[in-house]
């Protein structure tokens, strides 16, 4: 390696470590801001917050490491350009394209070690992560039990509260309570509602009570006579008070690397998302496949294809089919058709809600795909914005190039975003809004790099008044001879 190459390499490297330390730890401190509710007042050790903050590092990287190769490549480029260290380069016989040359070199390997790191670091720190964000929220089930959503206690137990009040949140107001009954541990049998509750415990007790006031038990009882099991019957009692016991041997037990049961589509690799992927698609495809046959034999049309109708008799002159039955059997088929009617369209709204879910989650799974392909591309394209662009403005230093590249970058991040939302809604296809603001920078660093090599700036105002300058005298002469 020749010394210039050595010397453009060190510093650039140098200065991408800096900036590297300097966002990441600006967004490990943003992550502590957002998951601040979840760690403090539980009094977790130094070293199990150290080790939260160690597995949601691995995903931060996706958005810490291209800003990081756009804000170095405009600070060291633009450096070079405003000590003129590349006029006298090009004094020389050296092109920009030279001298980039071994910064390109380590963009490439950069690029390629993203991709892996995407594939097999982020995947397992994700299920490390919320493992462990599973694990901490059971360290006290008062902190566990938020507000306006249903929380899951135990195994058993999903709880819902309106409000929360007292020094340690143990005042409940509107209590809402799924219980699983134990014969049958499939599905939310016992329902408990309360206006107001309480919890209490003893220091070092492995037993939570739950004190409920003025509410209603609600329970599904289950029949093994078919007949009585049509009659859907329930049990509903009232009480002043109820309490209920929740066995907390497991969450005291305060195993924080206890391995749950955890998936979704940021926890897999490249080959597993693919198999996620053909799953997901066959099983929407056979249940659209299923619902439209179900739909189809509901709505009755299979019946008349068995039922020949003879020409040799001619029907009675009739306005409607309905005609030809009694006014109180045009009653009944009327009602018979209102409530089928009603009853399909329940259903289709119901399955329409579920295709929707599983859609979501199939574009999702998509998006996930291509994001790891996507990380690895947008380094390198980044960085072919971020150095021709340093170079043309001739600026280095922590100023102007960090509010230009900070720019640039929220608009690449928010392109992707917004894409990526439409996509998982269905509007727009995954692979459109993975690589969409990708595709966006993709031209605008062909550009630059262009103007940066053929020496000139970002827009030429003097050419563009001449330009304009000309046009007009030419209505003018025009306009003479005329």
């Amino acid at each position: 390696m020749k010394i210039l190459d050595r010397y453009i390499l060190v510093t650039f490297l140098k200065t991408f470590i800096s900036v590297f330390i300097i966002l990441m730890f600006i967004f490990v401190l943003q992550t502590i801001w957002l998951y601040i509710s979840e760690l403090a007042g539980k009094d977790l050790d130094v070293w199990i917050v150290l080790k939260f903050l160690w597995y949601v590092s691995p995903r931060l990287i996706p958005l810490v490491l291209p800003l990081t190769i756009l804000v170095t490549s405009l600070m060291v480029f633009g450096s070079f350009a405003e000590k003129y260290e590349f006029a006298a380069m090009k004094s020389t016989g050296i092109s920009l394209q030279r001298a980039m040359g071994s910064v390109i070199g380590f963009i490439v390997v950069l690029s390629i070690t993203a991709f892996f790191f995407a594939n097999n670091v982020i995947p397992y720190s994700e299920y490390k992560w919320q493992n462990l964000r599973r694990n901490i929220s059971q360290f006290q089930p008062s902190m566990v039990i938020s507000e306006g959503q249903f929380s899951q206690i135990g195994d058993m137990f999903n709880i819902k509260v309106d409000e929360k009040s007292g020094d340690r949140d143990q005042f409940l107001k509107n209590v809402v309570i799924h219980k699983k009954n134990e014969s049958r541990p499939n599905g939310n049998l016992i329902v408990i509602i309360a206006n107001n509750g309480e919890l209490a415990s003893e220091e070092g007790s492995n037993t939570l009570s739950l004190i409920l006031r003025e509410g209603n038990y609600y329970e599904e009882i289950y029949s093994k006579d078919p007949v009585k099991r049509k009659a859907e019957p329930f049990a509903k009692s009232y009480f002043d008070e109820y309490s209920i016991n929740i066995d907390l041997t497991e969450l005291n037990n305060k195993d924080i690397d206890k391995e749950n049961n955890l998936n979704n589509q940021n926890m897999y690799n490249i080959s597993e998302l693919r198999v996620e992927i053909d799953s997901l698609s066959n099983s929407y495809s056979n249940d659209i496949q299923s619902y439209t046959k179900n739909m189809y034999f509901r709505s009755g049309v299979e019946k008349f294809k068995e039922n020949k109708i003879s020409n040799t008799a001619q029907p009675p002159a009739i306005a409607s089919i309905i005609d030809i039955y009694s006014p109180a059997q045009q009653l009944q088929i009327v009602k018979l058709a209102l409530n089928n009617a009603k009853g399909t369209l329940q259903t289709v709204d119901a399955k329409k809600e579920e295709f929707k879910l599983k859609t979501k989650r199939l574009n999702k799974t998509e998006i996930a795909l291509h994001e790891k392909y996507a990380l690895a591309l947008a380094c390198v394209i980044l960085f072919f914005v971020g150095a021709p662009l340093g170079a043309i403005i001739r600026k280095g230093g922590m100023g102007l190039p960090m509010v230009v590249a900070i720019l640039l970058f929220l608009t690449y991040h928010f392109i992707g975003i917004f894409a990526k939302n439409s996509a998982e809604d269905g509007t727009m296809h995954p692979f459109i809004a993975t690589w969409l603001s990708t595709a966006i920078m993709l031209p605008l660093s062909v550009w630059l790099t262009y103007r940066a090599t053929t020496d000139q700036g970002i827009f030429d105002f003097d050419s563009f008044v001449g330009r304009i300058g000309r046009l007009f005298g030419r209505k003018k002469k025009k306009d003479s001879e005329n």
